[in-house]
């Protein structure tokens, strides 16, 4: 088959999180990757910022890779967007909920009758709300107890204030009694405002109490450019592969990178990625991932954020991680890249 010309552009988004597309960015593996073809690799964020909010949600830019929140791709795929899942990640980050220090709640079973902090920004889907709502319901149910049980709370936030802090400020002033958080800048909010930590969900065996936006993170593509040029998916995913090869093998330099990714303090990444679980950015379509990625999308679903149900199989492309995945484990050769003989 005759591939059709390159794009002069491929973008990436993702999101202030660990993710094997920002350390692979950070090291310049992207645009080494990309240039001797003559495409430029750019990312989103550098994009207007009304451009780069908007797309970085609709994935309605051609050439666009994400690796991001799945509430965002779940929704644009609901809507009928053209996009294709080609990896997953699971990156364990922290997801506790806080408290007040002097608050009788100690453990899941004490948020029976509580008022749980639910945010709600002014966004074209409201991720927050999804993580706050996903995320008490995994509390909850270590507990054997469900949102029916609590007294949700709609908490007014600002999209551009602080991570956090119109749910933490309504703790402080005792309009609510626990709040739902996750990552770096939790940790670090959660300090701020004298808030303790009530439950840990990262110490629950089961991971399907952890399911939630970036449990797990999906990486997608815009079905256009898998189905013009393969080849060049293939590339992109094979650079995200040896990112996360990197990352499992450099925890100084990786702790550096997550800090300018998450905006977060040393402390605060220690804080979050304590669990060393953030080393481990192995992309796959495994069966398992699926599955609970299906029932995330389950969940989304039952509380109104999709538009039409997702089959997360059917939306699943496995063949370019897999040649990815081989292109990382031998050596490259002039048909990988046609420029090694000029």
């Amino acid at each position: 088959m005759t591939r059709s010309t390159p794009p002069a552009t491929l973008w990436f988004t993702r999101c202030p999180v660990p993710t094997a597309t920002g350390i692979a960015a950070d090291l310049g593996w992207l645009a080494d990757e990309f240039t001797p073809d003559g495409i430029s690799v750019r990312s989103l964020q550098d994009a207007p910022a009304a451009t780069a909010r908007d797309h970085h949600y609709t994935h309605a830019l051609e050439g666009l890779f994400r690796e991001g929140g799945n509430v965002p791709a779940l929704w644009a795929r609901s809507r009928g967007e053209p996009t294709r899942l080609i990896g997953l990640t699971w990156i364990e980050e922290r997801q506790v909920v806080l408290v007040a220090a002097d608050s009788g709640i100690h453990e899941a079973a004490d948020l029976k009758g509580s008022r749980l902090a639910v945010p709600r920004h002014p966004l074209p889907i409201d991720f927050w709300r999804a993580m706050a709502l996903r995320g008490f319901e995994g509390a909850l149910s270590t507990a054997g107890l469900t949102l029916a049980d609590t007294v949700p709370v709609d908490v007014p936030a600002d999209a551009h204030a602080a991570q956090w802090s119109a749910e933490l400020a309504a703790l402080r002033a005792g309009t609510v009694d626990a709040v739902y958080a996750k990552g770096a800048t939790a940790v670090e909010a959660a300090a701020r405002y004298g808030a303790r930590i009530a439950v840990e969900l990262d110490d629950h065996p089961d991971r399907r109490t952890r399911v939630n936006n970036g449990t797990p993170r999906p990486i997608t593509v815009r079905e256009s450019l898998l189905d013009e040029r393969p080849d060049l998916v293939a590339r992109y995913l094979a650079v995200l592969v040896r990112a996360a090869d990197w990352a499992a093998g450099h925890p100084d330099d990786l702790a550096r990178v997550l800090s300018r990714e998450t905006g977060a303090g040393a402390t605060g990444v220690a804080g979050a990625y304590r669990a060393r679980g953030h080393r481990d950015l192995r992309i796959d379509l495994s069966d398992e991932r699926l599955d609970l990625l299906a029932r995330q999308e389950h969940a989304l679903r039952g509380h109104g954020f999709l538009a039409a149900p997702v089959d997360v199989r059917d939306w699943a492309v496995p063949e370019p991680l897999r040649g990815a995945t081989d292109r990382v484990r031998r050596p490259a050769t002039t048909e990988d890249h046609p420029w090694l003989t000029s």
